[in-house]
């Protein structure tokens, strides 16, 4: 592996994925029995998940394999390279499409499935968009995207722009959500009650409350009687007019052809 130094001297040393050199350090006779990259990486998911990103560090993770931080850096050799390492894992919990299913129906459950995942690891979003995602798992994931998007007979230079439109707004649903979950397990409330304290408090503010009297009926409108009913209602909407349009584009390609 290369060292956070070699990042620097060599730009396109960006990514745990693209060292194919075999690492020079061998394990210790002192070092920790049973400790593992594969491991490490499970522990490091875990941290992520209980305490964020912005508190990871390869010190607090050392305490909870109670090894030595020194330890670590056997097997891996950056904190960077540990949350490629752990991203790639989380891509690796999003099942792979029915493949007896229409096009349709396969991407609504890769759809649904990444949201999934994304709010059960808020830290995920972040990552995501700071490194390549060429690991194994996120790999698999793009080829299942890149496979329905195929099968929907898109023309070839169409089908990036769609994949962008699905999967961009999936990221940014499931984001949001997923920052709002966490937000509701620190203030130890359930969503629907975090809502309703965060509704009353601009309810209570005149001035707020009349700039969001226009929000009211659309809010009342989408129905639902819980905030993930709501979600659930608004989620499967937006995914139906992005299936929808790409349908229509389909059809306006063929009628072009």
């Amino acid at each position: 592996m290369g060292s956070a130094a070699d990042r620097v001297k060599n730009p396109s040393r960006v990514s745990v994925w693209l060292d194919r050199r075999t690492p020079s350090r061998t394990r210790k006779a002192d070092q920790p029995a049973g400790l593992d990259r594969d491991r490490i990486t499970a522990a490091s998911v875990r941290l992520l998940d209980a305490d964020g990103l912005a508190k990871f560090s390869m010190r607090r993770l050392a305490a909870d394999l109670d090894v030595t931080a020194m330890s670590l850096y056997w097997y891996v050799d950056t904190k960077d390279d540990l949350l490629e390492l752990a991203l790639d894992t989380v891509f690796g919990e999003i099942p792979a499409a029915t493949e007896d299913l229409g096009w349709h129906d396969r991407l609504r459950e890769l759809a649904t499935n990444y949201r999934r995942m994304l709010v059960r690891h808020p830290w995920v979003s972040t990552l995501i968009g700071s490194f390549l995602n060429i690991g194994p798992h996120s790999m698999l994931f793009s080829y299942a995207v890149q496979d329905v998007i195929r099968a929907t007979g898109l023309p070839l230079a169409n089908r990036t722009g769609a994949m962008s439109a699905v999967f961009q707004f999936v990221y940014g649903f499931g984001t949001i959500e997923g920052h709002f979950v966490q937000r509701t397990v620190e203030a130890d409330l359930s969503q629907d009650e975090y809502f309703r304290q965060v509704m009353g408090t601009i309810r209570a503010d005149p001035e707020i409350k009349r700039a969001m009297e226009p929000s009211e009926s659309l809010m009342e409108a989408r129905g639902g009687n819980t905030v993930e009913e709501m979600r659930e209602r608004d989620f499967v909407f937006a995914l139906d007019l992005l299936i929808a349009g790409i349908e229509a584009m389909c059809d306006r390609a063929s009628r072009t052809a």
